[in-house]
């Protein structure tokens, strides 16, 4: 893994440029010092797009950062695979939790591999399995690893903390 000194001098990489300026940035970001700069940039600014798309629902942001084939490999019951899962998935989200925001905590770029530590906030004020929110805060995090081919996302593996999001729609009590 990158050395700090590494970190601050390839920080640039996840740095705007041109429409890229937009996206969301990592808090964090650490590149595999031995990574051709060239691969590491790809996969950085996949895995920004594909973060900006669950912060803003913008379908050519998913379209941009996924492959044509792309593989969800932790598929949830009744999600569609490839490009369609998380645009349906983003749109429903999106009903309960319209102000929906993600951040990107931390990256880790290595390979062909980018995990991605993401933090969802808004609040739930729409509808979510027939109840209507209440405005309730929501902050949860979920983890995802990437695998990237010619600077897109050919998979994804990821886990997301459900049980907290429940709870603070009060959905769940413990």
């Amino acid at each position: 893994m990158a050395t700090v000194a590494a970190v601050a001098t390839l920080s640039a990489l996840a740095g705007p440029a041109r429409a890229e300026e937009a996206l969301i940035q990592p808090r964090t970001l650490v590149v595999d010092a031995q990574l051709d700069r060239a691969q590491a940039e790809r996969e950085i600014l996949a895995a920004r797009r594909y973060g900006s798309f669950w912060s803003t629902g913008q379908e050519a942001l998913a379209r941009a950062a996924l492959a044509p084939d792309f593989m969800d490999r932790t598929l949830p019951p009744g999600r569609a695979q490839g490009l369609a899962g998380p645009l349906a998935a983003s749109a429903g989200f999106r009903q309960a939790v319209p102000d929906l925001r993600c951040e990107i905590e931390q990256m880790i770029v290595s390979g062909d591999r980018v995990v991605s530590h993401l933090r969802f906030t808004g609040h739930f004020s729409g509808q979510f399995h027939g109840r209507t929110g209440q405005g309730q805060a929501i902050d949860f995090i979920a983890t995802d690893i990437y695998r990237v081919q010619d600077g897109r996302i050919a998979e994804n593996w990821h886990l997301e903390d459900n049980l907290t999001l429940l709870q603070q729609m009060g959905l769940v009590t413990l």
